[in-house]
C-alpha cells in the first residue's frame, strides 16, 4: 500500500491551490505530484490516503486509481473490471455502488456500462470466495466504485472518502444556494490570507450568510482539520488499521490552537442566517473564534482598526436587497429581508447596490483588501473600480472570477460610456 496512485478531483480553478494543498499534508512534489485538468494526481502511500481525507480543505474526494484500459464497448469495461483484484480492497459481506462519469464517450449508456462493471466485480467474487458475492446498495454502500470514461479510456477508481468532502458534518443550518466549503476554502487560498504568518490580517465577510467563509477561515487559523468531524469510507475498506487511524487523529488534535492568531468577523443584514452562522459555528468548535453581527453591508463600518481582508460571495438577483439597503427605512428593510430572505436588488441588475458599497467602501475601509467571487464578469463596472487581481473558479458549473479591490480612500472613478470596454473578460 506504499505506492497507490490517487487523483483529488476539484473544481475548475482550484487544481493549482489543490496541489500546493496536497505538497503541504504529504510533501510530494516533482514527479510524484502532477496537475491536470479538475484534479491533481500523486503517488502516495495509504498513510497518505488517510491524511488527506482528514486535511485537504479543496479536494472533493480522494479515489484510489484501480486500472487505467482502453476500451471500445462494455464487454472491454467487462474485461477491465475483472482484472482488478477487489478481493484485496472489501469482502463479500460489504454492499458496493457503481458510478460513472464521462466525457465524450461513445457509449449509448452510462447505466448499462455501470451493470457491466458491477458484474464484472461480482463475478470476480463468485470464483474466488466459492460463490458468495457482495450486493448492490445503491443508497448507502460500504464501497463506492468509480468509473471515469472520456473517447477511448475507462478508469476505475476506489473512492476513500464517502460523502464528498464538503461536507464537514457541521452544517446544518443554511440559507438558499449556499456556498460549499470547498470553494470557500478556495476562495481563501486565492487571497493568499495566512493567519500564521509573521503579520496576519484580520477577515470579514460583509455578508456572511449561514457562516461559511468565516468558518473555514476560523477552522484554518485554529488548525482545526476539515475533517475532524465526519466519517471516511477508508473506514470500511480492509486496508483500514483503526489503530493507526485513531493516532493520527490524537496527534491532528495535539495541533489545535485555542485561540486564533487573528480576529475573523462577519454579518450579514438578515438575523436570521447571522443565528444560523452562530450555530454552525458552535458545531464547528469555532463559536469563540469568529465575531458574528447582524448589520447592513452598505452601513457597517470595520469591525477592526487594523485593515486587512473583505472576502464575500456576494449575492444577485433576488439575494441582493437585504445585502444593503442604506437610505430605507427601518420597515422598509425589514419587508426586504422577510420577502427575500437575504438579498435583493434595488435595480435589476444590482448597479445601484454595488455602486454605493464601493463608494461605502473607498470611503470607511481605506487599506483594505476587498475580494469578491461573482459570475458577473462586468462587477467592476458596476462598482466603478478597477481589479488588481482576477482569477477564474467555478461555482459548480458556474464560471466565475474572484476579483481583488486594493481599497484607497476616494471617489468611485466615473461610470464608462455604455459600450466601452471594461476589460478583459
Amino acid at each position: 500500500m506504499n505506492q497507490l496512485h490517487l487523483f483529488l478531483p476539484c473544481a475548475a480553478g482550484v487544481e493549482g491551490l489543490l496541489a500546493d494543498e496536497v505538497h503541504a499534508i504529504t510533501a510530494a512534489s516533482g514527479q510524484d505530484l502532477l496537475v491536470g485538468r479538475g484534479g491533481v494526481m500523486l503517488r502516495g502511500a495509504w498513510r497518505d490516503v488517510m491524511l488527506l481525507n482528514l486535511h485537504s480543505r479543496l479536494a472533493q474526494r480522494v479515489l484510489i486509481e484501480l486500472h487505467l484500459a482502453e476500451y471500445r464497448n462494455e464487454n472491454d469495461l467487462y474485461r477491465a473490471a475483472s482484472q482488478v483484484a477487489w478481493e484485496i480492497w472489501f469482502n463479500p459481506q460489504q454492499t458496493f455502488k457503481i458510478e460513472v462519469t464521462a466525457q465524450h464517450s461513445p457509449l449509448t449508456s452510462l447505466n448499462f456500462a455501470a451493470l457491466r462493471v458491477k458484474d464484472a466485480v461480482a463475478d470476480r467474487f463468485r470464483a474466488k470466495r466459492q460463490g458468495v458475492r457482495p450486493s448492490v446498495d445503491t443508497r448507502r454502500p460500504d464501497v463506492r466504485i468509480h468509473l471515469h470514461l472520456t473517447t477511448d479510456q475507462a478508469t476505475l477508481y476506489i473512492d476513500t472518502s464517502g460523502q464528498a468532502l464538503f461536507k464537514r458534518g457541521w452544517r446544518e443550518d443554511k440559507g438558499d444556494a449556499p456556498l460549499k466549503e470547498t470553494l470557500a476554502a478556495a476562495m481563501i487560498a486565492a487571497t493568499g490570507w495566512n493567519p500564521h504568518g509573521d503579520d496576519p490580517e484580520p477577515l470579514y465577510d460583509p455578508c456572511c450568510g449561514s457562516g461559511t467563509v468565516v468558518i473555514e477561515a476560523a477552522q484554518i487559523a485554529r488548525k482545526i482539520p476539515a475533517g475532524i468531524l465526519r466519517r471516511f469510507a477508508f473506514e470500511k475498506l480492509l486496508p483500514f488499521q483503526p489503530h493507526v487511524w485513531e493516532a493520527m487523529l490524537d496527534e491532528a488534535e495535539a495541533q489545535i490552537l485555542d485561540e486564533s492568531p487573528v480576529p475573523i468577523y462577519g454579518s450579514d443584514i438578515a438575523h436570521r442566517m447571522v443565528d444560523f452562522a452562530q450555530r454552525n459555528a458552535e458545531r464547528a468548535g469555532v463559536a469563540n473564534t469568529v465575531q458574528l453581527r447582524g448589520g447592513d453591508a452598505l452601513q457597517r463600518m470595520p469591525p477592526s482598526a487594523q485593515p486587512g481582508i473583505l472576502l464575500m460571495n456576494p449575492p444577485y438577483g433576488e439575494r441582493i436587497a437585504a445585502a444593503g439597503s442604506a437610505g430605507r427605512s427601518a420597515r422598509e428593510r425589514m419587508d426586504v429581508v422577510e420577502r427575500a430572505g437575504r438579498e435583493t436588488a434595488q435595480t435589476e441588475d444590482g448597479v445601484e447596490f454595488f455602486s454605493q458599497l464601493a463608494s461605502h467602501w473607498k470611503k470607511n475601509f481605506s487599506g483594505w483588501s476587498a475580494w469578491m467571487l461573482t459570475p458577473d464578469l462586468k462587477l467592476p463596472g458596476k462598482m466603478r473600480l478597477k481589479e488588481s487581481r482576477r482569477t477564474p473558479l467555478w461555482n459548480g458549473p458556474i464560471e466565475c472570477r474572484l476579483f481583488r479591490f486594493d481599497l484607497v480612500q476616494g471617489s468611485p472613478k466615473p461610470r464608462k460610456a455604455a459600450g466601452e470596454n471594461l476589460g478583459n473578460q
